[in-house]
C-alpha cells in the first residue's frame, strides 16, 4: 500500500509540474526581434529626433511604450498624409502582427525622442527600452543599445516616401 501511495503521489507531482510548466510557458512574453535599429544624430540645440528599426513579433503583440534616459519624452509616433499635409502624432500603442515585420522608419511609424538632454552625436549610442504587451496581456521589455547615425545603415536611405535615395544630399553644392 505504501509503495502504491508513493507511486501515485510521484505521478501526481509529475503531472502537476507538467501542467505548471505548460502554464508558465504560455504566460511567457512573446519573442520579439529587433533589426536595423538606429537614431538620427542631432546638432547642438536640437530638441528632438527619431529612432528607427524593424520589429518582428512571433505572436500578436503591441509596442506600448518606449523610454530612454537621453530624452525627457519618448513616444511612438506615426507620420501620414492627410490631404496635402504630412501630419505627425503620438500613438498609444503599435500593433505588431504575429510573424510580420513592422518597420519604424522616417516618414512613417517611428520613435520620437523629445526634450533631449544633450545632442546625439554621430557614431555614439543611445540606450532605449521598448515595452510590449502580448495578446494575453503579459508585459515584457527589451533593452537596446541603438547606434546614432546621420542616415539609415545599409541601402535604405530615403528620408521620406517617394524622395528616393538621399545618400548624396550632403554632397550637394550651389
Amino acid at each position: 500500500m505504501f509503495l502504491a501511495t508513493r507511486f501515485f503521489s510521484a505521478q501526481m507531482l509529475f503531472m502537476a509540474s507538467l501542467v505548471l510548466s505548460t502554464s508558465l510557458a504560455s504566460a511567457q512574453p512573446a519573442a520579439v526581434k529587433v533589426d536595423g535599429a538606429w537614431a538620427r544624430a542631432t546638432v547642438q540645440g536640437q530638441q528632438g529626433t527619431g529612432a528607427f528599426m524593424n520589429i518582428t513579433a512571433a505572436q500578436s503583440t503591441r509596442l506600448v511604450s518606449v523610454s530612454t534616459p537621453v530624452a525627457g519624452v519618448a513616444e511612438v509616433h506615426e507620420m501620414k498624409m492627410e490631404g496635402d499635409v504630412m501630419k505627425m502624432r503620438a500613438v498609444p500603442a503599435l500593433d505588431l502582427p504575429a510573424g510580420k515585420t513592422v518597420q519604424l522608419k522616417p516618414g512613417s511609424y517611428h520613435l520620437m525622442l523629445m526634450d533631449l538632454k544633450s545632442p546625439l552625436l554621430k557614431d555614439s549610442t543611445v540606450p532605449v527600452t521598448l515595452r510590449f504587451k502580448n495578446a494575453a496581456g503579459v508585459e515584457s521589455q527589451m533593452d537596446l543599445v541603438v547606434p546614432v547615425a546621420m542616415v539609415a545603415p545599409g541601402p535604405v536611405k530615403a528620408a521620406m516616401p517617394g524622395m528616393g535615395d538621399m545618400s548624396g544630399m550632403s554632397d550637394h553644392k550651389h
